[in-house]
């Protein structure tokens, strides 16, 4: 009798430590997001008999492998939740000739609540050994706290592929064209610091980035010279750059999309180091490591051919140099996903497939490349397994 409360209490135990690490891991959402088997299936238990023993117990969870990071796969791609399909391309092509754990920059609607959807994403991810750099979009201003927090609830509830959650908060706000007609650095300013916050305070995992800047556009009516933009959010904010993870830069070949890959500066595929110099300016001494999330040049093909942007041949080749040659080498970067993996007209000379799923000549100059087996601390299933047998 005493050896099997000492069982039962060693059971309970092990149930309470299991609950307690699927605390750990997850934050559980609100009532009105309904707790899904195959999304939130990290704890298992299994009564089982064997030989002499009364019955056991096996408790399953999950975990993250370990906690270093040596060997970084910097290829990525643009991709979108909503296409399966993607995911698939983007394995082949990040992951191809060695390589392990490559990125893919995914849109996310601060407003969608599609369980099925990102239920389906998040398990391709893992699967298929892709890291999500998750960019928010669509908030509305006179809402932001409110969807803010929703987002950051709705997203922890998801099993991520990788220990580290990339969030970059939004898309080119010193842009009228992506920030609501309007150009207003300290309102973005006053976002990014209640997003940084919020999501940090929902998961220490968190890793925020900034909301990438149009680096190569001067001001005028529908722009403010990124500089300028970012001065004033540190007016507004001071220190807010240090509240960041990482950088997220659109570092692309201007003019027209059509640049050299060996040009330096603001109009270039190395911009970022503009960047990085100017938040030095702002007094940001931590060196952030540099997500490329959007780059790329404009190819002639397409729906309609357009002669004012460099072949196809030519493009492939320029971005092969540009990784040999300028990412690779250069370790402030983290992670390079170009834009874009399939768009409509008249945006499909930046696309990497076509409409009917056939590549251009870029994917597959990329794809040949040679590339690094990824080893960071990602997602693992475990278990815990206890008997209790007769002498």
């Amino acid at each position: 009798m005493h050896k099997r409360l000492v069982l039962y209490s060693i059971i309970s135990f092990l149930v309470t430590l299991t609950a307690l690490l699927g605390i750990y891991f997850f934050v559980f959402p609100k009532q009105e997001y309904a707790v899904r088997e195959d999304i939130l299936s990290f704890v298992q238990h299994r009564i089982y008999q064997s030989g002499n023993c009364d019955y056991g117990e096996s408790l399953g969870y999950v975990r993250y492998s370990g906690d270093q990071w040596d060997k970084n796969n910097k290829f990525g791609l643009y991709v979108y939740a909503e296409n399966r399909n993607y995911f698939e391309f983007a394995q082949q092509l990040v992951n191809s000739h060695g390589g392990d754990w490559g990125y893919v920059l995914i849109p996310f609607n601060v407003k969608d609540k599609d369980m099925e959807k990102w239920g389906r994403v998040f398990e391709q991810l893992r699967n298929k050994h892709l890291i999500p750099i998750i960019q928010l979009w669509d908030v509305d201003l006179n809402k932001y706290k409110e969807q803010t927090k929703e987002a950051a609830e709705f997203l922890n509830i998801f099993i991520w592929p990788i220990k580290e959650r990339y969030v970059s908060v939004y898309n080119e706000p010193n842009s009228a064209d992506f920030w609501y007609g309007a150009i207003d650095p300290a309102e973005y300013a006053q976002i990014l610091d209640y997003t940084i916050k919020t999501f940090k305070d929902m998961n220490g995992d968190y890793f925020m980035l900034n909301g990438a800047f149009n680096v190569s556009a001067p001001t005028e009516k529908n722009h403010l010279d990124s500089f300028i933009f970012m001065e004033r959010m540190n007016e507004e904010i001071p220190g807010i750059f240090d509240e960041l993870d990482g950088w997220a830069s659109h570092s692309y070949p201007q003019p027209n999309f059509s640049g050299s890959p060996f040009a330096s500066g603001r109009w270039s595929i190395r911009a970022y180091e503009n960047e990085l110099e100017e938040l030095k300016q702002l007094g940001v001494t931590k060196e952030l490591p540099v997500f490329i999330t959007e780059t790329g040049w404009a190819h002639a093909q397409g729906k309609d051919h357009n002669d004012s942007y460099y072949d196809a041949e030519l493009v492939a080749e320029y971005f092969k140099i540009s990784f040999e040659q300028v990412w690779l080498p250069d370790d402030r970067v983290r992670a390079v996903t170009p834009f874009t993996i399939s768009y409509p007209a008249p945006f499909d000379h930046f696309s990497w497939i076509n409409s009917d799923y056939v590549p251009y000549k870029q994917y597959d100059e990329i794809k040949s490349m040679e590339k690094v087996a990824g080893n960071p601390p990602h997602f693992e299933e475990d278990s815990l397994r206890i008997s209790g047998c007769n002498e």
